[in-house]
């Protein structure tokens, strides 16, 4: 068989919308490589537990790889995939000089060629998120979720994902119930869990992100807590939960505030990410005029969580 790699260059806002495209094209997996990673000095010990090298990172924006079996159909649609993508601006969606190119790979190279910018990463002192292909030994008391993320989105190493998991940590308490909405590998249903959760409903619209994060949560033992369901954001959900987070799109995120408000206890918290700067405030007035109340904001290079409670009645 022969395989090859889509590679885009883009900005960092647009690397959801792509490599959801690339996922609805059947790409067999997906890379995404940013130079914020390379360049940032960090500002504490946190991230990547690898030496980084500069020749795996671009000098500017974000290279989305993803890989297809070589066969006609593939070939047909190129055209086609490439212009869905660069429609997206259509949508308010930043590309930049969007370059899409495809590139030949070797049989024996292409089901590991992405996996190689995968490596654990740290979230904090407690959370690391290690690839089921790494030999990732961890301290005592330390969680740590086994993840192949396979063509969902969600690895622990890109900042929204980051955002989501810090806010767990600091705010889900032990017998919690969570719904997490748009779970990708399933990543933050899966520390809900280790973190204490009694029940977690992780929900998405991707059936390919539902058969990955099935496969995770299984690989992490967590499937008595975690119930999966394929889903519309809370299309359909009546029960009420402690907590409720979403690592999604700004755009998303605003089509449902009122569903939040309706699912969350009173006292419930909402986690969500996945905001790019320049839309945090109409996230957070979107948010305010569903009934919530803002707790804090958090930023994390261009990225944006926001943390928001109902109130006690």
């Amino acid at each position: 068989m022969e395989w090859s790699e889509v590679e885009i260059h883009t900005l960092n806002e647009a690397v959801e919308p792509v490599a959801n495209q690339l996922t609805e094209y059947g790409a067999s997996g997906v890379s995404i490589t940013d130079a914020i990673d390379f360049h940032r000095e960090r500002e504490d010990k946190f991230g990547e537990i690898y030496a980084l090298n500069a020749a795996d990172y671009p000098e500017d924006g974000v290279v989305i790889k993803a890989y297809f079996l070589k066969t006609d159909e593939f070939m047909a649609q190129l055209a086609e995939m490439e212009q869905t993508i660069r429609n997206l601006k259509q949508f308010d969606i930043a590309l930049g000089n969007l370059s899409f190119q495809v590139n030949d790979v070797n049989d024996d190279d292409w089901a590991t060629a992405w996996k190689k910018y995968y490596h654990p990463v740290q979230i904090t002192e407690q959370i690391t998120v290690a690839p089921t292909w790494e030999n990732y030994q961890g301290r005592e008391n330390e969680i740590v979720i086994e993840l192949d993320p396979g063509m969902a989105f969600g690895t622990g190493t890109h900042p929204t994902t980051q955002l989501c998991m810090r806010a767990l940590e600091s705010y889900l308490k032990k017998n919690d119930s969570v719904i997490d909405v748009g779970t990708g590998s399933g990543v933050l249903s899966i520390l809900s869990a280790k973190l204490g959760a009694e029940k977690v409903l992780a929900m998405d619209l991707d059936e390919v992100a539902v058969r990955a994060a099935e496969e995770n949560i299984n690989q992490n033992h967590v499937e008595a807590i975690v119930t999966l369901r394929q889903n519309n954001l809370l299309d359909g959900v009546f029960e009420r939960v402690d907590v409720i987070v979403a690592n999604i799109l700004a755009e998303v995120i605003l089509l449902f505030p009122e569903d939040v408000y309706n699912t969350l206890k009173p006292g419930g918290l909402f986690i969500a990410s996945g905001i790019i700067a320049e839309k945090a405030e109409a996230v957070r007035e979107a948010i305010c005029a569903a009934g919530l109340t803002v707790l804090t904001t958090e930023v994390q290079g261009d990225w944006v969580a926001v943390i928001a409670k109902r109130g006690e009645n």
